[in-house]
């Protein structure tokens, strides 16, 4: 068993999550002094406009936001640990753990609200990081094989205009094209996996195409430029005086040596799907995470919007942890320490 994971291994994963640990309790302090301590009454917040005074301290302390800071905190804390309780004026109701707090518009909790936005999500980052990795990482390898010529030139093109377009522009192209003009589609409307399979995966084609596309073209770049720096390489002339295809230069060695960036990238850019894909989520009505920050900050619902923070705080965190062990794990002359 030591010599399938040595201790080394085990180090470099113990330092990372550790690392990780710091970051999201560094995360969660600023979080909640951006939010909770800045100028303005969350009390008067989460009451509204035509709450009197009285009605104002109730929910203040309904909500401890008459507690010092310091213990305003820990009980946060305690709540995403081990869950709290939260005073109705008659009874107290519990939030079990992980609880992010009570919404200021209905009373439900935070972390319901999340885990209802977070399938929508999930299905948008997975199903466009499929997209984005065959389009890209095809696309990437074709140009750098076809080197100088049309082709290369062609897909140059193709990955600068992707790059340059806005993902929102590029979701109202397809809309207009695929449903509008061409009715090869229905306009989307969101469906659960669980619900209906195949009526999912048919409204969720365009999110993923259009979220697909636009990342493509970053993948694509950095496949091309990750390829020939391993086809200049000695080893791979080495191999090509000594005969070996061409075909199998390319499948054993230099998409091998191509691949550690690009699953690094892909693992960063899965974490960042989680509350960076508000716009297409927004353009073609899918009821995620980011949706649901757009619509809290709106209606200045703070707790939802710490919450969700925390959320996509959470998950590029992960996402780099998971980057580093991937990229180690993909590439051999990565020092693990």
């Amino acid at each position: 068993m030591t010599d399938r994971f040595p201790p080394p291994a085990v180090r470099f994963v113990a330092k990372r999550l550790l690392g990780a640990a710091l970051v999201l309790l560094v995360l969660s302090v600023a979080l909640y002094a951006l939010f909770y301590l800045v100028p303005g009454d969350p009390a008067r917040l989460a009451c509204g406009e035509r709450c009197n005074p009285a009605q104002v301290a109730q929910v203040r302390e309904r909500l401890g936001l008459d507690e010092p800071a310091y213990a305003q905190y820990l009980h946060f804390l305690q709540g995403v640990f081990a869950g709290r309780d939260y005073s109705t004026g008659t009874s107290l109701e519990h939030c079990s753990a992980p609880c992010l707090g009570l919404s200021h518009q209905n009373d439900e909790e935070v972390t319901a609200l999340i885990l209802r936005g977070l399938p929508a999500t999930a299905s948008l980052a997975l199903g466009a990081m499929v997209v984005w990795l065959v389009l890209g990482v095809g696309t990437g390898l074709l140009s750098a094989l076809r080197r100088g010529g049309v082709t290369e030139r062609a897909l140059t093109v193709l990955t600068l205009a992707g790059t340059a377009t806005p993902v929102f522009i590029l979701g109202l192209l397809l809309l207009m094209a695929v449903c509008a003009y061409l009715r090869w589609l229905p306009f989307p409307s969101y469906v659960p996996l669980a619900q209906d399979p195949e009526q999912w995966a048919w409204n969720m084609l365009l999110p993923w195409l259009t979220l697909g596309l636009f990342e493509s073209a970053k993948y694509a770049r950095l496949t091309r430029s990750a390829t020939l720096e391993v086809l200049a390489e000695d080893h791979i002339r080495t191999f090509r005086a000594y005969g070996v295809s061409e075909r199998a230069i390319v499948a054993r060695h230099a998409l091998r040596g191509a691949l550690p960036p690009v699953i690094a990238l892909s693992a960063l850019d899965l974490g960042s799907m989680m509350g960076g894909a508000m716009l297409t989520e927004q353009l073609f009505g899918l009821p995620g995470l980011g949706r649901l920050l757009i619509d809290s900050v709106r209606s200045v619902d703070l707790p939802v919007v710490v919450g969700v923070v925390l959320v996509i705080g959470v998950a590029v965190v992960l996402a780099n942890v998971i980057a580093d062990i991937l990229y180690a794990l993909a590439d051999r002359r990565v020092v693990l320490s």
